[in-house]
């Protein structure tokens, strides 16, 4: 086994897009534990088609305990996850490069730098998951301190946030989809390009169904739009988003 084989644990498309391009930034072809989650297999296929270099894709539930002991490089798509926590805390990996898992990418690195507790944004922790951070966070520290810590994201952290995680010991290596872009099949709106990004809001309970459909309505209103749904939007919020005048649901995929 190589000192520091690689490995990615990942559980959603774009933690997916992450890996392919952290493949294709560094000439290294990765294999995938992949959580079971929506548009994971189709997200993983459409990749592989484009030819992300993945190595075997793995399906599982839980925490991939063989796969992960078998390889000392973890690129990890959910910092917060409580099954992370508990992996990283008896396995103790060599090299850890988290991955951007939507906007929390920015909440976790604040999080490593004690800015706030380690607690995912909006949950309300409890249990092992909440003994477990201050152990997951020191072997985390521990190894940034040696150097073997990395984001590897899109966002911009501003020069402050990105300036003290580097004198913490973490880097940053940022990208910008470029691997994603070079392979992209064309995209053509009908809408005069005006797109519409789908959301799993109401899904989450975060605004009512109502409320989103107005928002929705009141962006069509002026002119039309194309709208790409989220991976979690069930089929009854997507037939109602259809229905508003001036929007046009395009299931385009990746």
């Amino acid at each position: 086994m190589e000192p520091e084989a690689v490995l990615a644990w990942v559980e959603s498309p774009l933690q997916l897009l992450g890996v392919a391009e952290w493949a294709s930034a560094h000439g290294r072809r990765v294999p995938i534990a992949g959580r079971l989650t929506a548009q994971m297999e189709d997200t993983a296929d459409e990749l592989i088609a484009r030819g992300a270099s993945f190595g075997r894709c793995e399906p599982y539930l839980g925490i991939p305990w063989n796969l992960l002991a078998r390889h000392r490089h973890w690129l990890v798509g959910d910092g917060f996850s409580g099954q992370f926590r508990l992996a990283v805390s008896v396995l103790r990996p060599e090299r850890v490069t988290f991955l951007d898992d939507g906007a929390n990418a920015v909440a976790f690195a604040d999080t490593l730098l004690g800015r706030r507790p380690y607690a995912r944004p909006g949950i309300s922790e409890g249990g092992l998951t909440k003994r477990l951070a201050p152990l997951a966070f020191e072997r985390i520290a521990r190894r940034a301190r040696r150097g073997r810590v990395e984001f590897f994201t899109a966002f911009d952290f501003g020069e402050q946030r990105t300036s003290e995680l580097v004198d913490t010991g973490y880097r940053v290596d940022r990208h910008d989809f470029a691997w994603t872009r070079a392979t992209a099949r064309v995209f053509v709106t009908q809408t005069a390009g005006r797109v519409l990004l789908g959301s799993a809001r109401p899904v989450d309970g975060r605004m009512s169904l109502a409320e989103y459909l107005e928002w929705v309505g009141a962006e069509a209103a002026s002119a039309p739009v194309t709208y790409l749904p989220h991976r979690r939007e069930p089929e009854s919020q997507l037939a109602a988003v259809a229905a508003i005048d001036g929007v046009r649901v395009d299931r385009c995929g990746l």
